[in-house]
């Protein structure tokens, strides 16, 4: 399919469910309607449907034909540059994800009230590579699906790559000071000595949900996104049509945490944040100047908030950071699995990924030892 607004929202729906906020038909419809995703964009969504005998979906996924690598935040540029370098043709690949987006969540999307659900996300995966190989594709790439359909996607003879972010869970707090509470003595007063900070700069936060966010949040907020894209990416990926669109399409799913400077009244720095099921999934970031600490409460400690006020199992924080473990974000495992057409290409990426997976595996096991809650306390245990 050229586009998900193919399917009907309640049907793309019914397979994709209401846990995860980024393989809603509003979200990926967003995407493409706001021109984020499409012609110009190097992600053309060529998204896979198995439907039954009346052509009612029983199975989906987000499928995109992609001309570079950006966006994508499973990193695979070097293995392109080596294949094009033994005189390989690397794009376009196929790419089973949410544009923009390094959060978890499935991707082989099917019914709940279909049986041998298994047999419908192994057809899908089937599909993709049969797709690929007609097409004379290097590759098939699944990125950020969830821990049960990367093994089987490796079952099916797809190389597993592991990766690593940093969430906090919410095992049940009360309040913040609950949180601080599991924390060793050292790290509560530096997190409370940095809120206060970021709190110090005349610079008022408040977080919009639902109905009360308008046009104009949404307006403010694209000129923080600007300001970040500005200083770390270079292009921004989506347009403004995109935020308007969230607003207008899923309002109820957004935590929009927006700064106001005191003695101006005007915005100064937004985190976007969706809101999932069990988790807040933070996503986007930017100020209009630097101000210290603000960014660590708008986006960690703000979340964190929101999670326990609502009851969220776990705030996911994006990607990257090892200094989020010390304001109590600790790494969990993230999966990517691959399809490589060329064999002894394959073998070659295939010991990569041994070999990165067993470096994440010890990274993460450091981190985690090292981290700030007091011994025998991490969350988990």
């Amino acid at each position: 399919m050229k586009s998900v607004s193919a399917v009907a929202a309640a049907d793309w729906d019914a397979c994709a469910g209401d846990e995860n906020p980024f393989v809603s038909h509003a979200f990926l419809s967003a995407l493409e309607d706001s021109g984020s995703v499409g012609p110009g964009s190097g992600w053309r969504p060529q998204h896979l449907m198995i439907p039954d005998a009346a052509g009612v979906p029983l199975a989906v996924a987000p499928l995109y034909l992609k001309t570079h690598s950006y966006g994508e935040y499973v990193f695979d540029w070097s293995w392109a540059n080596a294949y094009e370098q033994a005189g390989g043709r690397y794009y376009p690949k196929l790419q089973a994800a949410v544009p923009f987006t390094p959060v978890t969540g499935p991707r082989l999307l099917v019914r709940p009230d279909v049986p041998d659900s298994d047999r419908l996300r192994q057809a899908l995966l089937a599909a993709m590579v049969q797709f690929a190989d007609r097409a004379g594709m290097s590759s098939v790439h699944v990125t950020f699906p969830t821990e049960g359909e990367a093994a089987l996607a490796a079952d099916m003879g797809f190389l597993h790559r592991q990766g690593q972010q940093y969430h906090w869970e919410n095992p049940g707090y009360r309040d913040f000071s609950d949180f601080l509470d599991t924390l060793a003595s050292r790290k509560r007063k530096s997190i409370r000595k940095e809120r206060e900070r970021a709190n110090g700069h005349g610079v008022t936060l408040q977080t919009l949900t639902g109905d009360d966010l308008e046009p104009r949040h949404w307006r403010a907020f694209f000129q923080f996104y600007l300001s970040t894209a500005d200083r770390k990416w270079g292009r921004p990926y989506l347009t403004q049509d995109f935020f308007l669109m969230l607003g207008e399409r899923m309002a109820d799913r957004v935590a929009l945490v927006l700064g106001t400077d005191d003695d101006s009244g005007q915005y100064v720095c937004g985190a976007l944040n969706l809101i999932g099921a069990n988790a807040l999934y933070g996503r986007n970031w930017g100020a209009l100047a630097d101000y210290k600490f603000l960014h660590f409460e708008a986006c960690y400690y703000r979340a964190m908030d929101f999670a326990i006020a609502r009851g969220l199992r776990w705030v996911e924080a994006g990607a990257q950071g090892e200094h989020k473990i010390q304001r109590g974000y600790l790494p969990q495992p993230t999966h990517s699995v691959h399809w490589i057409a060329d064999p002894g290409f394959r073998e070659a990426v295939a010991r990569f990924v041994e070999q990165e997976r067993a470096m994440v595996s010890e990274d993460m096991a450091a981190l985690t030892a090292f981290g700030p809650y007091r011994r025998g306390e991490r969350q988990g245990d």
